[in-house]
């Protein structure tokens, strides 16, 4: 029991709300996300293409632990980003391997792979490469996250490829190769000590998230604090601010607002 509750500790900050951790579900577990992002009119470098309005993006995600190095998720979109309606736009599928991992008690450093393939049926109208709603394409990385009692670090950094989506083709000022990169920390205030699984875990992070198109030579880094509540160790709350702080990429909006609920079910089968 005592390693139990040391287990729980260890791994609360690293639900990380804008990146994934190196770490997989557990084996056979299940779970559903749902997330709402707004993207505020006064904020947009391109007020004609979202109509000087504040847009919104729906996503729900569905997510699998295969086994204890498995994991993959499935996710939907749709929005009024571009158009003045609300509708679907496509989804994508993200696969996770982790690969190496070294344990020690209220301590790990894990090392994962990861691809995503998107199809988007949206008109093509920034130079961010986004498979999350906005691109066709598949994009693959490398994640490492190193954990240190209440204190999570984690990396990631990784290639995009932006492909034709099913209703528009690229443009040749449009990029098709780009990276991404994000460094995240993670801080556990509360309990200050376990008792039990029905606490709620307060944590704190901080992200620093980016992309790059060398092509066209534009960038940008974002800034993300971002607060967490998990609710029974089965149900979590991410409150994120997201604002770019460095760029000349032209994007939706340099500034995110980010709500998201997550459920688990865990040894959802045998």
């Amino acid at each position: 029991m005592m390693l139990l509750f040391c287990a729980a500790q260890t791994k609360a900050q690293e639900l990380y709300p804008s990146t994934e951790p190196a770490s997989a579900m557990s084996a056979k577990s299940v779970g559903l996300r749902l997330e709402t992002s707004l993207f505020p009119s006064f904020d947009s470098p391109n007020d004609i293409a979202i109509q000087n309005k504040t847009s919104y993006r729906l996503n729900p995600e569905f997510m699998w632990g295969i086994n204890k190095k498995w994991m993959a998720h499935l996710n939907f979109y749709a929005s009024n980003i571009h158009q003045n309606d609300f509708r679907f736009e496509g989804s994508n599928v993200y696969v996770k391997y982790r690969f190496f991992s070294s344990d020690e008690v209220q301590s790990h450093f894990r090392v994962a792979v990861y691809g995503k393939v998107s199809a988007i049926n949206n008109a093509i109208q920034y130079h961010e490469i986004n498979l999350a709603g906005d691109n066709s394409g598949i994009g693959a990385g490398i994640i490492a996250t190193q954990l240190i009692h209440k204190v999570a670090l984690s990396f990631t950094g990784g290639y995009l490829r932006s492909m034709n989506n099913l209703k528009d083709n690229l443009s040749p000022t449009q990029a098709r190769n780009g990276f991404n990169y994000s460094f995240s920390t993670g801080y556990l205030f509360l309990p200050m000590n376990y008792t039990s699984y029905k606490q709620i875990n307060l944590n704190l992070y901080v992200e620093f998230l980016g992309k790059s198109n060398p092509a066209s030579k534009e960038n940008y880094l974002d800034f993300a604090p971002a607060l967490q509540l998990i609710l029974n160790s089965i149900m979590r709350l991410d409150f994120i601010y997201q604002k770019q702080f460095l760029g000349n990429m032209l994007r939706i909006n340099n500034t995110l607002f980010l709500f998201r609920f997550e459920y688990n079910l865990l040894n959802a089968y045998k």
